[in-house]
């Protein structure tokens, strides 16, 4: 039975801050004095669901949005060709899948949120600026997502109800958005808001809805218009229109972009790998997201090539082509509602995996007294629908808008030194119960590991001039930036992803090796489970041997008879 709060619970929570604390976890790792939540806690074994074909469907449904479709363009408008444009789809994939894998085996293997991971390698107290730089992108881009995505409302409204399209507009038009994108918006919002607010081991169900309508809608649409056209269109016989090194730079720009509209999952990814039934599932991301990434890409460049014979214009946004489906009489509208609504589907799958989730586990840990899961995904709906106004940043905020397309330069460094922690510097050997613990082993120096700091520092660093220069780039090309740096560090910032990612696990492996923490180090796997099958460890015994451990070696004999090696 669903829990309802009582008129006296209710009276409370409007008037007192303490009403909202959540009851303290018996199953929670954490030493007694430290508040934390069951969301925080390893994933139980009854909870761990996802297979491998889960994992499969999770980036089938995850790629395929309107984003992906519209990746080729930005490739195609800044004159490179096709023949540029998939290399570049196929390479950038590949890198980012490699963090995505090597990330993910936490999260399989540990059964922890990226939060709670981060600790390991940033220390107890610098893992909360890593936790929130998440939030806040999480948070930011949830929003954007869903502005974008009130189209699908629109087109579905006015497919049913043409005179949708001619509601009068009583908004200023300073204010980014019109009276019918507000109506639109708001419905979207509170659609998707229920949708938030599924559980992670339940949105295979979600995935495979998703499965079955974006991929239909998107070679449905594809079919129609090359078969419209007569043929597939001349992109493909367009030649690229820069070479030398402008084009080598604008690969390798491209290729970032590529790798970096998937930074804030590369770090997080374990929000999602600890609910996997084994470790070994999760490794299909590394051929699987290249595909099915670079198969949507490819779709969208034939489709728009086909735009451009029936319409005379290239049409990018696969909306648009569906709004031009609203004049050809029922049938136009009925092929409209259904592809916008299975594109409505397409965009709250991708809010929900790549957003939602990260935000509510990210706020758990900055706010384990007040926040669960479920609490978390309604703030992030909050905070990320309405308090920053997407509406109005896409319509005017392009300096804000290009920060948080560079914000990849802070994330690559992330998911490098939360790699190389795990594979490289404790060779997978981890402390579960002590991540929970601010004074265990993963203290370091003051709640800081300075060597993540410093790493931190070095992969950063060289990129901030590109960065500024990008965010002071006038939306006006014939006016001059006012930023000036030299054409090295502009060259730089064009594959910032990538340096940071490989900067900062060169960095911190090295510092590592040569200043080794050995508090920190563990000889074998302590996990936080029995793994005899009965169940978590109680709050004495996870705390004791947090403890005991913490202040000396965990011997091969007492570990395998306590824990057990699952390594």
């Amino acid at each position: 039975m669903r829990y309802v709060p009582s008129k006296k619970q209710v009276r409370e929570r409007l008037t007192s801050a303490e009403a909202w604390e959540l009851p303290k976890q018996k199953s929670a790792l954490a030493p007694p004095h430290v508040w934390t939540n069951e969301d925080m806690d390893p994933v139980k074994i009854e909870n761990q669901t996802w297979t491998l074909w889960t994992w499969m469907a999770y980036w089938a449904t995850d790629t395929i949005n309107l984003g992906t479709w519209e990746t080729a363009s930005s490739i195609l408008s800044v004159g490179l060709s096709w023949m540029e444009a998939i290399p570049i789809i196929v390479v950038g994939t590949s890198c980012v899948a490699i963090p995505m894998v090597l990330n993910g085996a936490i999260g399989a293997k540990l059964h922890i949120p990226f939060s709670v991971a981060i600790r390991a390698s940033f220390g107890y107290y610098l893992a909360y600026f890593a936790i929130v730089s998440r939030a806040v992108l999480a948070m930011f881009w949830l929003g954007i997502q869903g502005a974008n995505g009130a189209q699908c409302i629109t087109i579905m409204i006015t497919a049913i109800w043409p005179s949708y399209g001619n509601i009068q507009n009583y908004i200023p038009a300073s204010q980014g958005i019109s009276t019918q994108g507000m109506i639109s918006y708001l419905l979207f919002w509170l659609i998707q808001l229920p949708l938030l607010l599924i559980p992670p081991t339940r949105l295979r169900y979600l995935f495979a809805t998703k499965l079955i309508a974006a991929p239909i809608t998107a070679l449905a649409t594809m079919g129609w218009c090359v078969h419209k056209a007569g043929g597939s269109g001349k992109i493909f016989s367009l030649k690229p229109t820069v070479s030398g090194s402008t084009k080598a730079y604008l690969w390798l720009s491209c290729m970032s972009s590529v790798t970096g509209s998937w930074s804030t999952l590369a770090c997080n990814i374990p929000d999602f790998s600890r609910y996997a039934r084994t470790s070994r599932g999760q490794y299909i991301q590394l051929p699987i997201l290249p595909m099915i990434f670079t198969a949507c890409a490819v779709i969208g460049i034939v489709t728009t090539s086909a735009t451009g014979v029936i319409y005379g214009e290239l049409l990018w946004n696969p909306l648009d082509i569906i709004s031009k489906w609203l004049e050809m009489g029922h049938g136009g509208r009925a092929a409209a509602f259904f592809a916008a609504a299975s594109w409505y589907i397409a965009q709250v799958g991708t809010n929900i995996t790549a957003n939602s989730i990260s935000a509510a586990n990210d706020l758990t840990v900055l706010f384990p007294r007040y926040v669960n899961i479920s609490r978390g995904c309604i703030i992030a709906a909050i905070v990320g629908g309405w308090v920053i106004v997407p509406w109005k940043i896409l319509s005017s905020a392009e300096t804000f808008l290009a920060f948080m397309g560079g914000y990849a330069v802070f994330l690559a460094p992330i998911a490098g030194i939360l790699a190389s922690d795990f594979w490289l510097v404790k060779k997978q050997h981890i402390d579960v119960p002590a991540l929970y613990n601010p004074d265990g082993r993963y203290r370091y120096w003051n709640g800081i590991n300075w060597r993540a700091l410093l790493a931190l520092i070095v992969a950063v660093t060289p990129n901030l001039p590109g960065l500024g220069y990008s965010i002071g780039t006038p939306a006006d090309p014939t006016k001059p930036n006012p930023v000036h740096i030299s054409a090295g560090a502009r060259n730089l910032y064009t594959f910032d992803w990538l340096f940071g990612f490989v900067t900062s696990i060169f960095v911190y492996t090295v510092l590592s090796l040569m200043f080794p923490a050995r508090e920190s180090e563990v000889k074998h796997t302590v996990y936080g489970h029995d793994i005899l099958g009965e169940g978590m460890l109680s709050d004495e015994e996870s705390a004791g041997i947090s403890v005991r451990e913490s202040e000396k070696g965990f011997g091969d004999l007492e570990e395998k008879k306590v824990m057990g090696d699952l390594s």
